[in-house]
């Protein structure tokens, strides 16, 4: 039993479990009927995601390259409050008993929230099916 992290909207793979979507924002253009038909999520999450003016701010200008190491602090801070705290010790004590997968739609999970993400939750004990970069 385990977590897997992917990229929403990338293909299910076998004994993936329930999707969770660890964004802001759902996909557009997409019905809530069709959100998990579609390969995006099962359940949406916007708590495990960055906030909308972290986000703003790190895309924002010229240099966005360069704010990723001030961007991970912000959103680990984010990550600290109590309530976000006991979502991920609430996945982490259940990727010991079933899989699941959470994910965020961003093309290099290297420079996506969902790679701190991943690092979080393994501070907080949770099992992972995939090694960090997959997908």
């Amino acid at each position: 039993m385990s977590i897997r992290v992917l990229r929403l909207g990338a293909p299910r793979a076998p004994h993936e479990g329930l999707r969770l979507g660890t964004v802001r924002r759902p996909p557009r253009g997409v019905t809530k009927q069709d959100y998990a038909r579609l390969d995006y999520f099962d359940v949406w999450i916007p708590e495990l995601a960055p906030s909308a003016p972290l986000v703003a701010w790190a895309r924002s200008g010229p240099g966005a390259e360069r704010r990723w190491p001030a961007f991970a602090r912000r959103y680990r801070r984010e990550m600290s409050t109590p309530g976000a705290r006991r979502l991920i010790a609430l996945l982490a004590a259940l990727s010991g008993q079933t899989n699941f997968s959470i994910g965020c739609y961003c093309a290099d999970e290297s420079r996506c929230h969902r790679s701190l993400l991943r690092a979080i939750l393994a501070d907080a004990g949770a099992r992972f099916t995939d090694a960090p970069g997959a997908r």
